[in-house]
């Protein structure tokens, strides 16, 4: 396939893509569309980066601009399901620049926000309608929403969905969905999950896979850098500090993390900006369009953001910590070396993160080179202020904890231990996927948040 031409698709849907100039299809988009097209159920397997938002966007806006409908009140033609709602809101814009051209309604429906708007915007029908499992329960629930005139179903990253612990919420809306539909379901990896789901909702599906699951971008240089936990701040902000880099897009494992690091960055003089899930909707909005623009080159996401992120121009990916779920590594790294670009990773790794390591290692098959750093000489006698508990820091503005005063050093009244000295108890991060994951970005059933996320495929 040399050009959406080819597929025959509306001449409203070619225009809008020639204002894009948009002209060849990628591998998933040549595949998938006609197959789309036919009405035939398909599981998509590609990485992010890849097009598959356009692979079933512009086949759905066809489907519609040919037998267009009146609209039913409370209902939706399409339903687009994804775990974030940056996701979602990215998927909406695809969808309405697609179909610029059409008299096609787009609505969403995501959690983080009043779930009034969503009911008075649902409440006359809309054509296609893109949502976040939560809240699209919750409008369900409410008598807001009913399921049973959807035509097409998109399940868009699933295994993120699963990995979340959204499963008992999608089996919920799929029970409401009429049996005679189309079904789309597009996933980065295809674990034996996936596998399952895809048997139990989609019938006869075909199968289009473009890229090898544990593939990492080929124009990316990836290296390690082992150093101890403590160096892991000071080599950040020296390398920013004397690296030209045109934006930097900076891992951490958890939000709490994210937040640690941004300060430390701000105190060495560097510029950033966090974006998880505990940040409220116009933080994120304001955060990542500065990174867009320019304006800070530096974002500090959580893990939630490793598939969803897609801003031109990212020169540098930077693992702050590694990731404990191995394929994480390839979504991450993901975000630079984009539209035929070359990018580097760079991930710095702990002794007590040597495990992930090798699980990243062994999915990619490969070694990544490594170096041994440490923390930059002006650093090494002087932890960040970022990197010291906030007991540590109340110590050096009191008089009676500091060394020698009147208690010594470490201890409380009577000589008990202070609570940073305390030993603090965790589980390892192996035995929290799903749940914890969930709870650490806000994204649960019951967190009042939404995962984040933002992609655009063309």
């Amino acid at each position: 396939m040399t050009s959406f031409t080819q597929f025959g698709l509306a001449a409203p849907i070619t225009r809008a893509l020639a204002d894009e100039r948009y002209t060849v299809p990628t591998p998933i988009q040549g595949e998938t569309i006609p197959l789309v097209l036919t009405g035939r159920d398909v599981v998509g397997i590609a990485q992010t980066g890849t097009g598959k938002t356009a692979a079933f966007a512009l086949p759905i806006l066809h489907r519609l601009a040919g037998s267009p409908l009146r609209r039913e009140p409370k209902s939706c033609r399409v339903l687009v399901l994804s775990p974030t709602r940056e996701l979602s809101g990215q998927i909406l814009e695809s969808f309405r620049t697609y179909g610029r051209h059409l008299r096609i309604d787009v609505a969403l429906a995501i959690g983080g926000v009043s779930i009034g708007g969503q009911v008075r915007r649902l409440a006359a029908g809309v054509d296609i309608l893109v949502a976040t499992p939560g809240r699209l329960v919750d409008l369900v629930k409410s008598n807001a929403l009913r399921l049973d005139r959807v035509e097409v179903f998109v399940l868009d990253e699933a295994d993120r969905m699963l990995d979340m612990g959204f499963l008992p919420d999608i089996r919920r809306i799929v029970g409401k969905l009429p049996a005679a539909r189309q079904t789309l379901l597009f996933s980065a990896t295809m674990p034996a999950a996936i596998a399952e789901l895809a048997k139990q909702f989609l019938k006869d599906p075909a199968r289009v896979a473009v890229t090898p699951v544990a593939s990492t971008a080929e124009r990316v240089e990836q290296r390690i850098v082992h150093l101890d936990r403590g160096a892991k701040l000071p080599t950040l902000i020296d390398f920013l500090r004397r690296e030209t880099c045109d934006r930097v897009l900076v891992f951490t494992r958890t939000k709490h993390g994210a937040d640690k690091v941004v300060r430390g960055l701000h105190q060495g003089g560097v510029s950033a900006s966090a974006i998880h899930g505990n940040k409220s909707q116009n933080n994120r909005e304001r955060a990542l369009s500065a990174f867009r623009d320019g304006s800070v080159r530096t974002l500090v996401a959580t893990d939630i953001a490793a598939r969803g992120i897609d801003v031109d121009g990212i020169s540098h990916v930077i693992n702050f910590d590694l990731p404990n779920e191995p394929e994480s590594y390839v979504h991450r790294i993901g975000r630079t070396a984009r539209a035929g670009a070359a990018g580097t990773a760079i991930s710095y790794c702990s002794a007590d993160e040597v495990p992930y390591l090798r699980a990243i290692e062994k999915l990619i098959r490969m070694t990544i080179p490594s170096t041994r750093g440490a923390a930059p000489a002006r650093f090494a006698n002087a932890p960040s202020t970022a990197e010291r508990s906030p007991h540590h820091r109340a110590q050096q503005h009191s008089g009676k904890h500091a060394a020698g005063g009147k208690h010594g050093q470490g201890q409380g009244r009577k000589g008990a231990p202070t609570k940073s000295r305390r030993r603090r108890f965790s589980r390892p991060p192996q035995q929290v996927r799903g749940a914890q994951h969930r709870a650490d970005e806000g994204e649960g059933r019951n967190s009042g948040h939404s995962a984040f996320g933002f992609m655009r495929q063309s």
